[in-house]
């Protein structure tokens, strides 16, 4: 499977995907870290993530599929949310934990 259509498969097939530097119990930068860190905090049980550095196909060419230069990249229901500071932004004015709430609703 080309790797364009991996990353499609794993944004539709998840409604909550984290390309991330790292794991969630290992993050490989701190960007990574507080996305995590947020996303925990805002109620995130179902998260699916990506380690970038584990597969170079992904980290070389979500950037073109995202059209998002920079990790981590957030994805709910498909859609791209952004990175770290757009996270970061979503969580501090409550707004992430509703879209959160409403992806575990289904």
């Amino acid at each position: 499977m080309a790797v364009l259509d991996r990353i499609r498969a794993e944004v539709e097939t998840h409604p909550l995907v984290l390309f991330m530097k790292g794991t969630p119990e290992h993050p490989m930068c701190g960007y990574s870290s507080r996305a995590v860190e947020v996303l925990k905090a805002a109620g995130a049980r179902d998260l699916r993530t990506i380690n970038v550095l584990a597969d170079p196909e992904i980290r070389a060419n979500l950037p073109r599929f995202s059209n998002w230069p920079t990790f981590p990249q957030l994805f709910i229901h498909g859609e791209l949310i952004g990175g770290c500071e757009i996270t970061l932004e979503l969580h501090e004015s409550g707004e992430l934990a509703r879209m959160i709430a409403e992806v575990q609703k289904t």
